[in-house]
């Protein structure tokens, strides 16, 4: 009997320990209430918390069966919240440094995990139900935004995990397309009707308000919280402070020009004498069927790392291989923040600065459309522009100490990669993890075991 109270209260105290680690790392302690639950599960036993099994006495198949379903639903959502999240790389815009297929381990450890925003979910997914295709969680209790203590910092070059910033508002019925694109597509399309036959169009405001009734009259629109927008994985080219520019396709970070990781692609022309390239060719060369594109009978337009680039123009057929860039000055209405005053393209970009938490900038109407996404949408203010006055929760503002700080995220595979350079800084709330290994890769262009792309598993990501 002494042997089995012993046995009692030394699991107990095991139990407790490790709960009160937990709370410690949380930091509310609030949860120390919980203490009060172990003792009575572990000691006095009043209650029966797995009310769904007697806690004496055999169960039948079912409840056993459902009882290790329970156990193994609660055991992998707290390993998903606090240590490792699996994702699969959807789209190739990491190439040739993670390829379509690949399932990364994403530890939350690496930079500290956070809490969700909305505890409550259907366990295992992201924001929409599998069979139902309705919202998969609950805004019965939404938690600000925390992040526990973590192994390290975000750094320069890091490949990461983030929710999708422009993810906020969702036209359901073009989810992979973000609505504000949707929305300014839109506009642009009524700006040109307007031209037609008339020299003098309205201003950019005009059609955007336009856009926005329109889009909302004909689309099925949705609000997601942080940790419900989707996933997205790039590398970190700018964390807090640092600035970036892009000068015909060659990046700088504080002035100094960011080497190119051997892994990175860029979009080519490559002209022949007349005649195909042999498919084997590609096939040698990593380059899957989806990059091939033919824009005349003897060129093709494909993202190439440099050394791809040069074993090419050693082809017996092959005339012409040439990087392709916009032109300087160029503006593309699509690129972040999307004004004529800026005149930025995806090639020739910046300086832009990202900001600090508790940093201080002065704000006009020149460099608003900056930072008007972080104050209004980020950071929860109620922002309003009037003529060439600013007005942040209805008072005049001519400066903005940032509440968070800011990271700029990029593709490798340059011309390939919806990133920060089409929709703007990635908040720190949004940061989910760090990639640390391959622990699967498919290609779905193979078939049978050949899908399995052997010599991938267990590689580290970077």
């Amino acid at each position: 009997m002494t042997d089995f109270f012993t046995k009692k209260y030394l699991r107990f105290a095991i139990a407790a320990v490790i709960y009160l680690l937990i709370v410690i790392w949380i930091g509310n302690y609030w949860l120390l209430l919980g203490l009060g639950i172990i003792y009575d599960m572990y000691i006095t036993e009043k209650v029966n918390w797995t009310f769904w099994k007697k806690r004496h006495g055999k169960n039948s198949a079912f409840v056993e069966w459902m009882d290790a379903l329970i156990f193994a639903v609660i055991a992998v959502t707290l390993i998903n919240i606090f240590l490792f999240q699996n994702y699969r790389i959807p789209t190739p815009s990491m190439e040739k440094s993670l390829l379509v297929g690949d399932h990364l381990a994403v530890s939350k450890l690496a930079y500290g995990p956070r809490l969700p925003n909305t505890p409550i979910a259907f366990p295992f997914t992201q924001h929409t139900m599998p069979l139902t295709k309705g919202r998969s969680w609950s805004n019965l209790i939404i938690w600000p935004y925390k992040r526990l203590a973590g192994g390290g910092q975000v750094k320069n070059n890091d490949p990461i995990v983030f929710n999708f910033p422009a993810g906020d508002t969702v036209a359901v019925e073009e989810q992979t397309t973000s609505y504000y694109e949707i929305v300014r597509r839109r506009a642009l399309e009524l700006k040109s009707r307007d031209s037609y036959g008339s020299s003098e169009t309205k201003p950019a405001k005009y059609y955007l308000q336009m856009a926005r009734k329109d889009v909302r009259s004909n689309y099925t629109i949705i609000y997601r919280p942080v940790d419900r927008r989707d996933n997205y994985v790039k590398r970190c080219i700018g964390i807090p402070g640092d600035t970036v520019t892009i000068k015909a396709g060659i990046l700088y970070v504080n002035g100094k020009i960011v080497p190119d990781n051997g892994t990175q692609q860029t979009t080519y022309v490559v002209g022949t004498k007349g005649t195909t390239i042999n498919p084997k060719a590609f096939e040698r060369l990593g380059i899957s069927r989806y990059d091939q594109s033919m824009i005349s009978g003897s060129a093709y337009l494909l993202p190439l790392t440099k050394v791809n680039a040069e074993a090419i123009s050693k082809f017996s057929n092959v005339s012409e291989v040439s990087p392709v860039y916009a032109r300087a000055g160029e503006y593309a209405p699509h690129i972040f923040p999307y004004s004529r005053t800026f005149g930025w393209n995806e090639d020739n970009y910046g300086p832009i600065w990202m900001p600090v938490k508790g940093t201080t900038v002065d704000l006009d109407t020149s460099n608003i459309c900056l930072y008007e996404r972080i104050i209004d949408v980020y950071e929860n203010n109620d922002l309003r522009i009037e003529g060439n006055s600013i007005y942040i929760n209805n008072v005049l503002a001519d400066k903005y100490t940032f509440k968070m700080s800011y990271y700029w995220m990029m593709g490798d595979n340059r011309h390939n990669s919806a990133d920060s350079r089409y929709w703007g800084f990635v908040p720190e709330d949004h940061v989910v993890g760090k990639p640390k290994f391959i622990w699967l890769s498919l290609d779905k262009e193979a078939e049978g075991l050949k899908r399995i792309r052997w010599n991938r598993m267990f590689m580290k990501a970077r």
